[in-house]
């Protein structure tokens, strides 16, 4: 027996030594690729690279059109994908009657998260600008990140929904409140944390994606206007990574932009963070 207790400790403790490592590496590893990027990328940032574009005529860099594309693409996505997500979710949890359609959509919206960028970049390009007759730009890109998204957002909507205790349900409608209210002024207010933290987290997939984008919003570096972006190749800021690292070769630019993203991500993951907290207070 007490051999037996002893190869048992000895095992736990192995085993916790080598969470402990991987743990510890997982950690370093991470430090080490913000800290690169950072180091790399740092000295390169400068007032004119933000608040220009690039020309080869004056022969300067610039990524404000890449800054306005992100920003305008988020709008559009955000725009057309939060009504549709939260009011499927909303049908799904509190309408739909028939449960083996309701499991056979949540097992479908389960599938397309798991599905590569890549595939959707080449959907998107087909339908949107082949069969629908659209020009690559922030549209058709929109509309392709909100195929992506779509899935994230019900799900995320469905779970917060399904935390709502069934009794401040019944205790609404045994007020004599309707369906629709019941929903609007009692459900809502309490999964409102979990449906912003699902659109923060939505946002920030937008912002770290290239790989859709490369097919549908197209990789032009030109200032445009946001009527004018939208049916006008117009290059994200991922997108415009990718185009100076590969293409262009000023990798110098390339981490500077790596960085801007950094910091986009850590900011877009602390605000949903804080975002979550302030309102489970509440």
């Amino acid at each position: 027996m007490k051999e037996l207790a002893l190869r048992r400790k000895v095992y736990d403790r192995t085993l916790k030594g080598l969470m402990y490592f991987c743990t510890a590496l997982t950690c370093a590893l991470l430090v080490f690729l913000i800290g690169y990027i950072f180091y790399r990328g740092a000295g390169t940032i400068s007032w004119e690279l933000l608040t220009s574009q690039s020309s080869y005529i004056n022969d300067t860099i610039g990524i404000l059109p890449n800054i306005l594309n992100t920003l305008y693409i988020i709008f559009i996505a955000m725009i057309i994908v939060l009504p549709l997500g939260v009011g499927a979710a909303i049908y799904l949890t509190e309408y739909a009657k028939n449960r083996k359609v309701v499991a056979l959509i949540e097992f479908a919206t389960e599938i397309l998260t798991g599905i590569p960028s890549i595939i959707f970049g080449l959907v998107g390009m087909l339908f949107f600008i082949q069969f629908v007759g659209l020009k690559q730009g922030i549209l058709a890109g929109g509309l392709t990140l909100v195929m992506m998204i779509l899935p994230t957002i019900v799900r995320t909507t469905q779970e917060s929904l399904k935390t709502v205790p069934q009794s401040y349900r019944e205790g609404a409608l045994g007020l004599g409140a309707g369906k629709w209210h019941m929903i609007r002024t009692v459900v809502l207010p309490n999964a409102i944390d979990g449906i912003v933290t699902g659109c923060i987290l939505s946002i920030g997939r937008i912002v770290g994606e290239s790989a859709a984008l490369l097919f549908t919003a197209g990789f032009g570096l030109v200032l445009n206007g946001f009527v004018q972006s939208l049916q006008s190749s117009s290059a994200t800021l991922t997108v415009a990574l990718y185009v100076y690292a590969n293409e262009r070769g000023e990798t110098s630019v390339a981490f500077a932009i790596a960085t801007i993203l950094m910091i986009l991500t850590l900011i877009i993951n602390l605000a949903a963070n804080l975002t979550g907290r302030k309102l489970k207070r509440k």
